[in-house]
């Protein structure tokens, strides 16, 4: 793969903001105008849709690939817009430990109560991506 299609580290990591959330459920309403429209169509022709699928390079709990540059530190353990296509219309947010690894959280409302931008939950999801120090030891 030529280097120049690879995401630069400019735009490569945007943190999950309250507007990013609003694109998302806009998103979402599109592709269900969109797929009763496009089931009706398709009723008519007997044609079935193309299914998108998660990248397997971008699972939950694997290394972030190094093509996609070096997390800037301020963003380590910081709710960030997901890069993987197949997320753009589920209601989710990601999150990279100083390890690389990439953890995925809903961002529908938590216990009901907090919101993905509560200061509860940030700080909750910032504890569960910690790597720590003592793993390994016995």
């Amino acid at each position: 793969m030529d280097p120049s299609f690879w995401p630069s580290e400019a735009n490569s990591f945007r943190r999950f903001t309250p507007e990013s959330l609003a694109a998302i459920e806009e998103r979402i309403a599109n592709k269900k105008k969109k797929q009763v429209k496009v089931k009706e169509k398709n009723k008519e022709q007997g044609v079935e849709e193309d299914k998108l699928t998660p990248q397997l390079d971008l699972k939950i709990c694997k290394t972030l690939p190094s093509l996609y540059g070096d997390i800037p530190e301020d963003l380590v353990g910081e709710p960030l817009e997901d890069f993987d296509p197949y997320y753009s219309d589920h209601k989710t947010f990601m999150v990279l430990n100083k390890g690389r690894t990439i953890f995925r959280f809903s961002a529908t409302p938590a216990l009901f109560i907090f919101d993905p931008f509560n200061p509860v939950r940030k700080k909750a999801i910032k504890i569960l991506v910690h790597s720590y120090p003592f793993i390994g030891f016995p």
